[in-house]
């Protein structure tokens, strides 16, 4: 099969791989139909952290093609969603409702890589949701979303406990600070102020739910967000970079005994306790536990109620992955779409 290969910095391939086999009885190997390339992707991309020869991709939907003799709840033919972190959604963590640091979890991108033609799904039961028939090809972006991007800017609004009378800030206007737009609306926030430079995504913020547009950063985005709030500060902030100008935007936009859900995959972010003691601000966040939403994301999707398939603004084949990886560094594009 065909696959996405890193080798470093800028250094993207497609290349020949193994076909996947069944390893385990609880495996389950499928049919990429959609992939895509994440903004966590650009950071080995951009060569941080470095690394030797990697899969790619976390982010997918399929066809089941085989299964595992101990898989039970899909089977060869469905069309499935899975979540960017493999879990058995039955340890104590998972059951708990944060399947992405399940004790018998791993991340997909690295050793599996679902940037290619099938990929092999350990733990199947617990990862994969299968989708109530096949899905309308229109509505295949927007499943895809539900892997990742979707799951993730759920939990961040989730996290900042969005919800009806609160105003929700947003920083980053990437694909997850999109979605989180989109999530915090559907959670019934009353007003949605989305951090964004770029004219396009502003669009697209405001078309996702978005009531306010800042374009100031850093201190300056934080006046403003003051400024709109009665001097106060939002109610809940989505972080959504993962930069240590992004957070300290993030906490001081907070007011006191607001709420910062954090999913910005973070790198040399540093806390100040002073900071954090005296704002008064709560903080949760991390790796998405995408699995426990995948449910409700899908009946969403499904039943038209939402289309965050739209954040995603080109659309490429498998074997053009490196220019979709460039044009996301660039910013030339919110999220690329790849088809195998």
């Amino acid at each position: 099969m065909r696959g996405v290969v890193m080798y470093g910095a800028g250094d993207v391939r497609v290349e020949d791989r193994d076909d996947p086999v069944i390893q385990e009885p609880t495996d389950a190997i499928i049919k990429v139909v959609a992939a895509c390339v994440c903004g966590s992707d650009l950071w080995p991309y951009r060569g941080a952290p470095e690394g030797n020869r990697s899969f790619m991709g976390h982010e997918y939907v399929g066809v089941v093609e085989q299964i595992g003799d101990q898989v039970t709840t899909v089977a060869p033919g469905d069309f499935v969603v899975g979540s960017f972190m493999i879990s058995d959604n039955t340890c104590p963590i998972c059951t708990a409702g944060y399947q992405s640091r399940c004790v018998n979890g791993m991340g997909v991108g690295g050793e599996i890589g679902t940037q290619a033609q099938y990929a092999r799904i350990p733990h199947a039961d617990g990862t994969l949701v299968a989708t109530d028939g096949q899905p309308d090809a229109d509505l295949v972006p927007s499943l895809l979303t539900a892997s990742d991007v979707l799951g993730t800017g759920w939990f961040a609004a989730d996290a900042a406990q969005a919800g009806p009378g609160r105003t929700v800030a947003v920083v980053g206007d990437g694909a997850v600070g999109l979605m989180g737009v989109l999530a915090a609306r559907q959670m019934g926030a009353e007003r949605i102020i989305a951090m964004s430079r770029h004219e396009s995504r502003q669009k697209l913020a405001r078309e996702f739910g978005a009531t306010d547009v800042v374009v100031e950063r850093g201190d300056e985005g934080v006046a403003k967000i003051k400024e709109l709030t009665d001097g106060l500060g939002a109610h809940s902030v989505i972080e959504a970079v993962g930069t240590q100008e992004s957070m300290m935007q993030a906490i001081h936009s907070t007011r006191p005994g607001g709420h910062v859900g954090f999913v910005g995959l973070s790198f040399d972010v540093k806390l100040p306790g002073r900071d954090l003691f005296g704002g008064l601000v709560h903080l949760h966040g991390g790796p998405a536990p995408v699995r426990r939403y995948l449910p409700e994301l899908i009946r969403l999707i499904m039943d038209r109620t939402i289309d965050p398939g739209k954040v995603f603004d080109m659309t490429l084949p498998l074997e053009d992955a490196a220019q979709g990886y460039r044009a996301m560094d660039e910013r030339k594009a919110v999220k690329v779409l790849l088809t195998p």
